[in-house]
């Protein structure tokens, strides 16, 4: 049956000419896609339509939360094919909807697009989102100080304050996680209680809370307004970083917890069992002793020179940290200057080989070290200046250095993220040496160099996509492509790609293939079913999750496997109902399974934080 329409008088309002509809036909034969976070006022607005017939030239209409047409438009020219099912996509421009509201777009014969808004300050916007990230962190607490918040948290793993450290294991393959024999006990006890969790599970890696913390701190630093939830949360997380670097030894311990257990049956790990982590605590199987009291593992022996990409990060880290104390408490800002410089002098520069990340190293297989020396060493160098330590030059220097060496060894494959944080360097390092025209040329060259390869993608990708959506971590390197644009504005001044930035942003947040906001709680369809324990088990929300996206749709060939003890099935049906969006070589599962695609993560919240900054 036909919708009815009403049509009343035509009214001005806020500059548009607004009439009076009802309700359309439902979606037929396609899909509208908008950012389901909003838009600002005056920003550009850009949404999508993904149809099975050619809908370009054909007309669009916005109607607003009372059923008034406020816009009518034209369908923009064909961006390219989807997929078999779905051969157009096509762009809307929505722009000309200004006036505060809340809007839904529809293309009569075609579909009804998610509602969004518009508000007057789309800082305002982003701002939200960013706070739900940054409460994600506060729900990945560990150790005592956690906050009960929407999941019910309690305390857990409180034996991390007294925990066995272990010789690095051998595993059965490079590329798992399962051991082969017993751990073996080196050194002492350490108390390495708190921090927060890595993602779904419950290991806690150095690697990972150096880069998450290096992005708060600057967060912090870099907001227009100081942001007391972002400083807090980057302080929690800087506690449990200090515990990790023991300044009597030299010696960065680098994870907590291994994941799985031994090929012989006499242990389990962390990802053997589906639980609550303050499950753990009252663990009695000797099978679950390193459940129980978790193993705690050691960059290199004391003393010993550490991985450069560990130690420059997580020197950035505490020199960040520096910067944003020094407002309010130079003491606490020299302490923290000093733990980074301690780490800094400690990467190994020369001989480095295969660089520690985690064990097994295929967790997180960094390749590229010297941006993160660039990165340490202009941290040092930004919180000497604010602390007028002498020491600021020759930091300057060695972060020209390294600099010079990234540029040589490492540019041209890759764009802000877990893996390359060059951008952030550079961006910092022209903040630093300001003065040293050549220097600030090569970095800014270098940036936009790294912004040409996302735009590169996206002048290809009918949803302006600027990352590789069939390769892991799709959705962070979106955000660090939102955050690059930005930092390239702010050290050059140039506009040229406020929209490239922009775009990215719609992308995560559901002007995509699958109309998803890819953050918890944020947007009419966001991702419900994150392959994150406490969420699932609670059955709520873990809100400010960023999952990873979609995949290689290869990744999937094998099915999701079965459910695990104790894990709730979501979707309740076992049905995927984006398979129909599955194109281009990836796929996104919505799936509590599916930690291909749907398992949240801190580094991936990190840069989301950084990306809404404002």
């Amino acid at each position: 049956m036909k919708a009815l329409r009403r049509v009343g008088s035509v009214v001005v309002a806020a500059g548009l000419v607004m009439g009076l509809v009802g309700p359309v036909e439902a979606a037929m034969g396609g899909a509208v896609r908008v950012n389901q976070l909003g838009y600002g006022a005056f920003d550009g607005k850009s949404a999508y339509v993904l149809s099975q017939g050619v809908v370009a030239g054909k007309s669009f209409q916005v109607i607003d939360s009372r059923g008034r047409r406020v816009l009518t438009g034209k369908v923009g020219t064909e961006l390219g094919e989807w997929n078999a099912k779905y051969k157009h996509v096509s762009a809307l421009d929505l722009s000309r909807v200004w006036v505060p509201g809340t809007y839904r777009v529809e293309v009569p014969g075609v579909a009804t697009s998610p509602t969004f808004v518009v508000r007057a300050n789309g800082d305002a916007l982003a701002t939200s989102a960013k706070d739900k990230a940054v409460t994600f962190f506060t729900e990945q607490r560990d150790g005592a100080n956690v906050v009960p918040g929407s999941l019910g948290r309690k305390p857990a793993h409180l034996t991390d304050r007294s925990a066995q450290v272990y010789e690095t294991p051998t595993f059965v393959d490079p590329d798992t996680d399962q051991t082969v024999g017993e751990l073996r006990r080196t050194g002492g006890r350490v108390d390495v209680e708190g921090g927060w969790y890595d993602a779904g599970d419950y290991l806690k890696f150095t690697h990972i809370a150096a880069y998450s913390e290096t992005l708060l701190w600057a967060s912090a630093r870099d907001a227009h307004r100081p942001d007391r939830q972002v400083t807090n949360e980057a302080r929690h997380g800087l506690k449990w970083l200090d515990k990790m670097w023991d300044e009597k030894s030299k010696t960065l311990y680098i994870q907590v917890g291994v994941g799985t257990g031994n090929a012989e049956g006499t242990f389990v790990g962390d990802h053997d069992i589906w639980r609550l982590p303050e499950a753990d605590d009252h663990l009695t199987s000797p099978a679950e002793r390193h459940l129980r009291n978790r193993p705690v593992f050691r960059a290199a022996a004391p003393g010993k020179l550490i991985s450069p990409n560990l130690a420059g990060r997580t020197a950035a880290a505490f020199a960040l940290a520096a910067q944003v104390e020094a407002r309010t408490d130079r003491k606490l800002a020299r302490k923290h200057l000093e733990t980074a410089a301690q780490i800094f002098a400690q990467a190994k520069t020369t001989g480095v080989g295969q660089l520690v990340t985690s064990l097994p190293f295929a967790f997180y297989p960094e390749s590229a070290w010297r941006d993160d020396l660039e990165l340490g060493a202009t941290e040092l160098a930004l919180a000497a200046q604010r602390l007028g330590d002498r020491r600021a030059s020759g930091w300057v220097r060695q972060a020209s250095y390294w600099a010079d060496q990234y540029l040589q060894h490492e540019a041209g494959g890759d764009t802000l993220n877990l893996y390359d944080v060059s951008a952030l360097a550079h961006a910092d390092l022209i903040r630093a040496a300001r003065s040293d025209r050549a220097l600030v040329a090569k970095l800014t060259g270098d940036l936009r160099a790294q912004l040409a390869i996302g735009t590169a993608r996206a002048a290809k990708d009918p949803f302006r996509a600027g990352a590789q959506y069939d390769n892991f971590d799709a959705v962070p390197h979106t955000f660090g492509l939102a955050a690059t644009a930005r930092l390239y504005r702010k050290v050059t001044g140039d506009r040229r790609y406020d929209t490239f930035g922009a775009q990215q942003l719609d992308w995560a947040f559901g002007a995509n293939a699958w109309g998803v906001s890819f953050m918890v709680g944020v947007g009419t369809n966001p991702s419900r079913c994150p392959h994150h324990q406490i969420g699932n088990i609670t059955g709520r929300q873990v809100v400010g999750a960023v999952v990873n996206g979609p995949n290689s749709a290869g990744l999937f060939d094998e099915g999701l496997g079965d459910h695990l003890d104790g894990m709730n099935p979501c979707p309740a049906n076992g049905v995927d109902q984006y398979a129909d969006f599955t194109g281009r070589g990836s796929r996104y599962v919505d799936d509590v399974r599916s930690w291909q695609a749907s398992e949240p993560a801190d580094d991936f919240a990190a840069i989301a934080v950084y990306a809404l900054t404002r």
